[in-house]
């Protein structure tokens, strides 16, 4: 039996609506209305009491720390393909939750 190779490389496909809609979430700082800061408030209060401990991790490196999956993926022992997958459920999570408050 063949042995499967391990992949090295990963292509980053985190460029989405989705990923586009919590960047600007959370790069939003001088908001005359007050309604992004409410929202990045909210978003950052669902990060640090709605997620899973490995999934508020990913998603701060991710966001906060502007790691790339592959980095995040080393540092924490599991494949990018677990660390993407950890990603996509954090934020469906994320965006459930939001949804109450847009």
């Amino acid at each position: 039996m063949k042995a499967l190779s391990k992949r090295n490389s990963y292509t980053d496909t985190f460029t989405g609506e989705a990923d586009k809609g919590i960047r600007m979430i959370l790069g939003c700082d001088n908001d005359e209305e007050g309604n992004a800061q409410r929202l990045r408030r909210v978003l950052l209060k669902v990060i640090n009491n709605e997620l899973t401990p490995r999934q508020k991790e990913i998603i701060m490196l991710y966001y906060f720390k502007d790691t790339d999956i592959v980095s995040i993926s080393k540092r924490l022992g599991v494949s990018p393909q677990a660390v993407s997958a950890v990603m996509s459920r954090a934020r469906m999570r994320m965006f459930r939750i939001l949804q109450y408050y847009i």
